[in-house]
């Protein structure tokens, strides 16, 4: 039997939701070279159901005992056949059929790593819409000198993660950690501005905390000269707020963002403040709940102020019929 040239690796907990319009998208792909791998963390909500009434070749079960963000990445690769592992998160979908051609389109002999364009829609909130534009521009990049990339949308070289395995500790940032060390070894990096995706984020502003915090814990693992002091944070948050509000004002989305757009940017940086000011080991109770709360910086400029905009040319993915899916 003839391997597929990519395999797609899904991580998913409790995503009824969501999980249905991206596997919609992944298998209206115009290429259909491709494998889908499932990677579960304990799902109870229904999740699975969902999912079984696609042509998913193989679930992959993880206990939340043992979840990690890069322990799931490991279990999808080592269950992976082909040459190439996309990962895609299983609250995202793709927004045109050739989203997996133009991530795999970028990968010359030596690139280990490309990630693709993010952005929000009615539900995300503005200030991550912001993030999302300065994090993914328009432009491509052939080869990116930082380590930045993100596993949310991304595809990489299963020959390289043999030997470059995801790091299993980290609470976070393990595909920014997995990036530098395949650079520091000679692989290069690639952006695809038009492998689009987006990212739905319906996140509490605890949740928002959370995430940032324990995305701190790890970046000051992988580098640890790095610091955020308290300074850090109150610059960081005033210039965020005040550029976030002059935005909204130009774009006409003030008046519904007001009191959202300080709320986020203090969560957010509040919760880096803390994460970098952790030195003890995150314990196991603080670790599941970053995971599980339900049981308990790389800036690049703006490359426009608002979502991208493309033309009709019939690659756009129809979602309207799956509207109130998983309800």
């Amino acid at each position: 039997m003839t391997e597929p040239r990519a395999s797609i690796v899904i991580r998913c907990y409790n995503e009824r939701e969501h999980i249905e319009k991206l596997l919609h998208g992944v298998f209206e792909q115009r290429m259909d070279d491709f494998e889908v791998i499932l990677v579960d963390s304990g799902s109870t909500d229904g999740t699975l159901k969902v999912a079984k009434q696609y042509p998913v070749d193989e679930i992959v079960y993880i206990s939340p005992e043992e979840f990690s963000f890069g322990r799931a990445l490991n279990y999808g690769c080592e269950a992976a056949n082909s040459e190439f592992c996309v990962f895609a998160s299983a609250h995202v979908y793709p927004t045109r059929i050739d989203w997996l051609e133009q991530l795999l389109a970028k990968f010359e002999d030596n690139v280990a790593l490309v990630y693709g364009k993010q952005r929000g829609n009615e539900v995300t909130k503005y200030p991550e819409k912001r993030v999302f534009r300065r994090w993914f521009p328009e432009e491509d990049v052939e080869y990116q000198s930082s380590p930045f990339c993100n596993n949310a949308n991304a595809a990489i070289r299963r020959e390289v993660w043999e030997k470059f395995h995801y790091d299993e500790r980290l609470t976070g940032l393990e595909d920014l950690d997995w990036a530098k060390r395949v650079q520091d070894a000679g692989w290069n990096i690639s952006y695809a501005s038009d492998a689009e995706i987006i990212h739905v984020h319906e996140e509490s502003p605890k949740e928002v905390y959370n995430r940032y915090r324990r995305e701190a814990i790890a970046h000051k693992q992988i580098f640890p000269d790095q610091e955020f002091s308290f300074w850090d944070f109150l610059k960081m948050f005033s210039y965020n707020t005040i550029t976030d509000y002059l935005a909204a004002a130009h774009e006409g989305e003030l008046p519904g963002n007001i009191i959202e757009i300080p709320r986020f940017r203090l969560m957010q940086f509040w919760g880096t403040y803390r994460g970098f000011g952790r030195e003890k080991p995150v314990s196991d109770r603080l670790w599941r709940r970053f995971y599980y709360p339900d049981e308990n910086g790389y800036p690049r400029e703006d490359a426009g102020t608002g979502d991208s905009e493309r033309e009709e040319d019939g690659l756009r993915i129809e979602y309207s019929k799956l509207d109130g899916a998983g309800e």
